[in-house]
């Protein structure tokens, strides 16, 4: 509920959009019920309206919710560019080993070290079977699924640190499946990747 880039606020937008309209058809077929409930003894029910505003409006609200939804599932996929870093995640149980583009023959157990304020492509794979990548104040959640690449784009408002986990039953180790997100400033970045630090 905390996010901290701008993929995480676009999906944390799109969940308060839902449950909205989540609430309105709701509070809406829930209003339509009782008034058709409290006709006075005798009087015929209006049918054909209350079923009417009843399919109507929810179909409108879902209608609207779907469009909005793609909007912004578009606006969420990677595109490239060139300002974005290149990160290879590869997943087996139960840790995570990160390569970086821009530092080749650098790799690091459990820790994404990305700079903050650019856009950071994860190319995720899986060494044994499905992992769930997921940075909650970053990014939504993708899977690594062996023999496959999928690509997530994250990127950090400001520099720090920030949990990521394994959000996808893999077995017994997949409590503990655990990693974390360390976004640089650009001085730190650039340290990062000359191999002077953490």
């Amino acid at each position: 509920m905390h996010p901290a880039g701008p993929a995480a606020a676009t999906i944390a937008t799109l969940w308060w959009v839902l449950l909205a309209g989540a609430t309105a058809i709701f509070l809406f077929v829930a209003g339509l019920l009782a008034w058709a409930w409290r006709r006075p003894p005798g009087e015929v029910a209006e049918r054909p309206f209350v079923i009417g505003l009843g399919l109507a409006f929810p179909l409108t609200v879902l209608a609207a919710l779907l469009a909005y939804g793609l909007v912004v599932g578009e606006r969420l996929l990677p595109r490239g560019g060139a300002d974005v870093v290149v990160v290879r995640a590869e997943a087996r149980q139960w840790a995570w080993s990160f390569g970086y583009d821009d530092a080749p023959g650098r790799v690091t157990e459990d820790e994404l070290h990305i700079p903050a304020g650019r856009p950071v492509d994860v190319a995720l794979t899986s060494a044994d079977v499905v992992h769930g990548f997921w940075v909650p104040r970053l990014a939504g959640k993708l899977d690594a699924v062996p023999g496959h690449v999928n690509v997530l784009r994250l990127e950090a408002d400001a520099p720090g640190r920030y949990g990521g986990l394994g959000s996808e039953f893999n077995g017994v180790g997949y409590v503990g499946h655990r990693f974390t997100v360390i976004a640089h400033d650009a001085t730190g970045w650039q340290a990062f990747l000359a191999g002077e630090g953490e």
